[in-house]
């Protein structure tokens, strides 16, 4: 682990001083944008990107990796490789496609049914599927088509496999331009369950009325089948899944937001003051089940509500280009009695059936409790150093903190995050570094605490 942790500091470093000699490159403008008129409002936009980890993870009590016995592990893979491509041919209508793959690992992620070595071993070639492609109309267009006035108030309405959720800010935040490393992932509350990561097939609405923006939707969940345990916790098992409603509202006090497409901006790096609060959320009847101990089956909906606020504020000299970006939520779950679900971000860990020792109740590898029923608070800050520091390498120290409060757990999580962005053209391409601390349970209560060095590298075009 030690060398592990220098190596990541020595690669830092030399790419650091590459970066500071460089003599970058042109401003990204308005990026890859085919425009089919001279004005350019019928367009077709393609965004590439991808991000690559390194990763250098405490692994938890009684894991394998690759059948072996490890303490430790080191993987660099593929945490995102994606493509959007979204068309605006007439003021009302917009077409949007997103497609790609995540979290290919050396070992896990490949496409169905790889095993073994060769070919088609473990790991590779990770199938390419859609993650959103809806269809959109402009009601009331955000600008008048023939005037160019922009309205006071505007409403679009859309259907498809689409991202525009309840329920918060960050439930439907942009993967390009996240404050720390990744998501906290519980923000993503129906994640890779009754979801296609993230997204559902549904109808939704957005818009604005003046600084209040919104967006709500109806989707039909994916099917899913968990058995139940007589006395045990609910699970994920909708049998004919009912319609599920959300939203999203938030009072834009400074800057407005654009609200083209669903993503939303984890720091704007001085570019915008913004200042937003905003609630939200997600209703699922009968989407759990759960058993009694005399086998009675038990329907319960799931209510998830969340409050947040927002605020990305450029300060000091403007020639300096400061900034302060902060975010806080508030989550509160109801997925039934004691229901509760892990996590663990491109595990490469299997069970190792064999130790003897006190093994974490999370599972192996990195995996950590994500959320259930109860409540999870969640903060992140981060400040963009001024150009004085390095004109071309912009830095930004992060840090996070997440307490969970599950009703299936004895004793309250806490869980940390710190590191740094370095910034060679803005987002479009940046360094990361982040260390993670996780809590590790057994029996309803942290017994230790274990951790993972992670580094990005990240350009999209």
């Amino acid at each position: 682990m030690k060398y592990a942790k220098i190596g990541l500091l020595v690669l830092l470093s030399a790419l650091s001083s590459i970066v500071v000699s460089a003599q970058g490159s042109p401003d990204y403008g308005s990026g890859l944008k085919l425009n089919l008129n001279n004005e350019g409002s019928k367009f077709v936009r393609f965004i590439f990107w991808n991000q690559i980890w390194v990763k250098s993870v405490k692994n938890n009590p009684g894991t394998l990796v690759g059948g072996e016995s490890a303490d430790h592990s080191l993987d660099i893979g593929a945490r995102r490789i994606r493509t959007i491509i979204h068309a605006q041919i007439s003021p009302r209508y917009l077409i949007m496609a997103h497609f790609g793959v995540n979290n290919q690992t050396f070992i896990n992620g490949g496409a169905p049914g790889t095993v073994g070595t060769g070919a088609n071993g473990a790991g590779k070639k990770p199938q390419i599927f859609f993650h959103d492609v809806y269809n959109e109309y402009a009601i009331i267009p955000s600008k008048n088509p023939v005037t160019g006035k922009v309205n006071k108030g505007s409403l679009y309405a859309g259907a498809g496999l689409h991202y525009w959720n309840g329920i918060s800010r960050m439930t439907a935040a942009s993967t390009l331009n996240f404050l720390m490393i990744d998501a906290p992932i519980f923000n993503w509350p129906t994640l890779e369950v009754s979801d296609q990561l993230i997204r559902q097939y549904g109808v939704y609405v957005k818009g604005n009325v003046n600084k209040f923006h919104y967006s709500f939707n109806v989707n039909k969940p994916f099917a899913t089948s968990m058995t139940p345990v007589a006395g045990g916790p609910a699970v994920d098992n909708n049998g004919n899944s009912k319609a599920a409603i959300g939203g999203y509202v938030d009072y834009q006090f400074l800057d407005q937001e654009a609200q083209v497409l669903p993503f939303r901006v984890g720091t704007y790096l001085g570019t915008k003051k913004v200042l937003n609060i905003g609630a939200g959320f997600f209703n699922n009847k009968e989407g759990t089940q759960s058993m009694t101990l005399t086998k009675v089956i038990k329907k319960h909906d799931i209510n998830i509500y969340a409050l947040d606020l927002f605020a990305d504020l450029p300060f000091g000299p403007k020639e300096k280009n400061m900034a302060l970006t902060a975010y806080s939520v508030l989550y509160n779950y109801n997925y039934g009695p004691n229901y509760l679900r892990t996590t663990g971000i491109m595990n490469t860990g299997t069970v190792d059936t064999a130790f003897k020792g006190l093994k974490a109740q999370e599972g192996p590898g990195n995996a950590r409790f994500l959320l259930g029923t109860g409540n999870i608070w969640y903060t992140q800050a981060g400040l963009l150093l001024p150009k004085t520091i390095s004109k071309k390498l912009r830095i930004q120290p992060v840090a996070s903190y997440s307490l969970k409060n599950l009703e299936a757990l004895n004793e309250v999580g806490h869980y940390y995050d710190f590191g740094s962005n370095f910034f060679i053209d803005g987002h479009n391409s940046k360094i990361t570094v982040q260390y993670s601390s996780r809590p590790l349970y057994n029996n309803n209560k942290v017994f230790k605490r274990a951790g993972e060095w992670q580094m990005q590298f990240q350009v999209y075009l």
